[in-house]
């Protein structure tokens, strides 16, 4: 079931931009922010959803997208889109979720070549040998240790390729990047990978 929300409809004109109403709620008309809250949170809400799977959690997601939106408003550089900045919050929001998960349905186990020659890492073996079990769970660990080790902006791209399982183009609106720079980025970091297992193996 498709728990998205659908889009306001775009034939109603906002009188005032999302920036001069931002620039009106640090003068102090604070009630001015529900309105940004009324434009945004249904995309937000389906940005979320798309991003982490989960209706419910996206709902709750979005609750802390808009109190950390608030809490640095001050830090918002109106030289820019209020919505890059916006989505990037949203973007981060889940990615923080993602990684408290841990990629605990991930593994290195029997890899798959994927489009461009990507590797797809296969879900943690069920099998009852205990030494099996202890085996998948050392790959794990690697992974998610070579991951961590990555740079923040390659980390963020492999989890939202392998945990939230978003395309390239979805990839690029989340992070706000040309699709060229994410395709680069993303090839970058799996050579990062392969070069650390290559010299953990050597």
């Amino acid at each position: 079931k498709d728990h998205r929300i659908p889009a306001p409809g775009t034939s109603i004109r906002q009188a005032v931009p999302d920036e001069e109403v931002v620039r009106q709620v640090l003068k102090g008309d604070t009630d001015r922010f529900e309105e940004l809250v009324r434009r945004h949170q249904r995309p937000i809400i389906n940005f979320l959803y798309r991003m982490v799977g989960n209706f419910d959690l996206a709902l709750d997601l979005s609750q802390d997208v808009f109190v950390r939106v608030y809490a640095s408003l001050n830090r918002f550089d109106s030289r820019y889109r209020f919505t890059t900045w916006l989505y990037r919050i949203a973007s981060n929001c889940a990615i923080d979720h993602l990684r408290r998960r841990r990629l605990a349905t991930t593994s290195l186990d029997a890899p798959q070549r994927l489009e461009d020659g990507e590797v797809s890492y296969q879900p943690v073996s069920t099998d009852a040998d205990p030494a099996r079990q202890f085996e998948a769970r050392e790959r794990l660990s690697r992974l998610e240790r070579a991951i961590d080790r990555l740079p923040g902006e390659y980390r963020k791209l492999v989890l939202l390729r392998h945990s939230a399982h978003l395309s390239y183009e979805d990839m690029a609106r989340a992070t706000r990047s040309p699709l060229g720079t994410v395709k680069n980025r993303l090839f970058r970091a799996r050579e990062m990978l392969r070069a650390q297992f290559d010299q953990e193996e050597s």
